[in-house]
């Protein structure tokens, strides 16, 4: 006897890229020399940034010394291609850029895989030059490694580098669970505390040149192969309950072409 407990559930992984604009502020415990600055940024250094500092689209928050606690690293910056001279400061296209670039440089740093970029708690944010700078010239992007989700409250301390921290086998507490009846109402936890649901597979649904077959398509292809993928992952059980994340046109344009499959399971 099989037991589904299908959950549908759109995580918000663009929310950051594609963050409001409409306030200077340029983040906590500012730097007098990075607010407004049109140079680029430097890669590997290390801030504690909040879940409100990251919500800005600007950041120019002081850096600490990354053997001191921190919650972010800088692991790529540059300068944004020239198609970006002249748009808007707000201008969509530039968060589909960051998350392409970015998303790629991240999974490269922390060492991870397709899946695993979908299940672990740590998460990225990109920034951009203040609006008062984008106006002098001043054309670069900036990627920071998170201890935390875009559902996050506040963000775990990172290691002293992220970089390949989540190579081989990733310690419980870098790893998505969620707490409650069912993925979709339970409260999202990391592995290492108590918790109902793992996400452990995630099934792909499509080419990079594929167009989106619709909602009704991808949740319907996602219950069909997460059952499968389940199953197979608690070794075949007679019973079993799982459940299931798809996501919507907006993330396939941005390259996601995978589903993420939750397992009932304590452990």
């Amino acid at each position: 006897m099989l037991h589904r407990v299908v959950v549908v559930l759109a995580l918000a992984l663009l929310a950051p890229v594609l963050a409001s604009c409409g306030s200077e502020s340029q983040g906590g415990n500012t730097d007098d020399d990075l607010v407004d600055s049109v140079e680029m940024p430097e890669s590997g250094v290390c801030r504690s940034l909040t879940p409100e500092d990251v919500a800005l689209p600007a950041n120019a928050t002081k850096t600490v010394p990354c053997s001191e606690e921190h919650t972010a690293e800088t692991f790529a910056t540059g300068k944004l291609p020239a198609e970006f001279d002249d748009v808007e400061y707000d201008d969509a296209s530039l968060g589909a850029f960051a998350y392409r670039t970015c998303s790629t440089a991240f999974a490269k740093f922390v060492g991870a895989d397709e899946s695993l970029v979908l299940r672990t708690t740590l998460s990225w944010a990109w920034f951009r030059p203040s609006e008062k700078a984008w106006k002098k010239g001043a054309r670069w992007y900036r990627c920071d490694v998170l201890g935390g989700s875009t559902a996050s409250t506040s963000y775990r301390p990172l290691p002293e580098t992220a970089e390949g921290m989540l190579a081989g086998r990733p310690p419980d507490v870098w790893l998505s669970c969620a707490r409650g009846p069912s993925v979709g109402e339970g409260e999202k936890v990391p592995c290492s505390q108590k918790h109902d649901w793992r996400a452990v597979t995630t099934v792909k649904l499509g080419q990079p040149e594929d167009e989106y077959p619709g909602d009704r398509v991808m949740e319907s292809r996602t219950r069909s192969f997460c059952a499968t993928s389940v199953k197979a992952w608690l070794n075949y059980p007679a019973e079993f309950e799982y459940g299931f994340t798809f996501f919507h046109k907006a993330e396939w344009d941005a390259g996601i072409r995978r589903s993420v499959c939750w397992a009932r399971t304590g452990e």
